[in-house]
């Protein structure tokens, strides 16, 4: 599949349509491109596409002040064997629902999920970091991670403004039962910090001092009150 515009294209088409829609809040923006052809058949080849961006307000998609309680989902993760899981694949997100309703029908907010061969992936829809012993760890992209924008971004902003070592490598799930700090990051739950995980409080059970530092180093950046990281962020009015 091909997008119809460059870049600098698709950043004027977002602003735009923003400014149309008279976005004024935190906005959820999605791009889409899609088959569109009308035939009856499972195949991706000989299909017409077509390409789309609707924006939504966006309050708060999981707690972000007292944080969450997770549960270690009995959904795996999509293994990238089956369908592409580092690719924002529209279809994939059953997956995501399956983890996500499982978690909230047993008292939890989110799920976290594994792979298949029992390392820790990421939220049902967000990326994951984990502080322990004065660093900070992420799995890696190839445990079947979505390689999300936002986890980026924290990982720049843990080395460039906490001065903490970051660590990309597989992570087991007795790991997030002895951890100081967790929390999830994607473009909906922005920073979230996770203060239980099956039951087990997560450090203090209390939010951290460095989640709650890169919370505000976070929205600083994304909102436009830190010139430093003006690079993020562009004017719609």
């Amino acid at each position: 599949m091909d997008l119809p515009y460059s870049t600098p294209e698709l950043v004027e088409l977002t602003v735009d349509l923003l400014r149309r829609n008279s976005a004024r809040t935190d906005t959820y923006v999605r791009p889409l491109l899609f088959k569109s052809g009308e035939e009856v058949g499972v195949r991706l080849h000989d299909l017409a596409e077509s390409f789309l961006i609707y924006t939504a307000p966006m309050g708060e998609y999981i707690a972000l002040d007292r944080g969450i309680r997770c549960m270690v989902s009995s959904w795996r993760r999509i293994s990238d064997m089956a369908m592409p899981a580092r690719a924002k694949i529209t279809g994939a997100y059953l997956n995501s629902a399956l983890a996500k309703t499982e978690a909230v029908d047993n008292g939890f907010d989110e799920a976290i999920m594994l792979t298949e061969s029992g390392h820790v992936s990421e939220g049902s829809a967000e990326n994951l970091f984990m502080l322990k012993d004065g660093q900070f760890l992420t799995p890696p992209v190839t445990d079947e991670i979505l390689e999300g924008v936002t986890r980026q971004l924290v990982m720049r902003l843990i080395r460039e403004e906490l001065g903490l070592p970051m660590i990309e490598r597989s992570i087991d799930r007795t790991e997030l039962y002895t951890c100081d700090e967790l929390l999830l990051c994607g473009t909906g739950a922005q920073i979230s910090p996770v203060t239980e995980v099956d039951r087990r409080p997560v450090g203090t059970g209390e939010v951290g001092a460095c989640t709650r530092r890169l919370q505000k180093l976070y929205f600083g950046a994304a909102r436009g009150d830190n010139p430093t990281y003006a690079d993020w962020t562009l004017p719609v009015y």
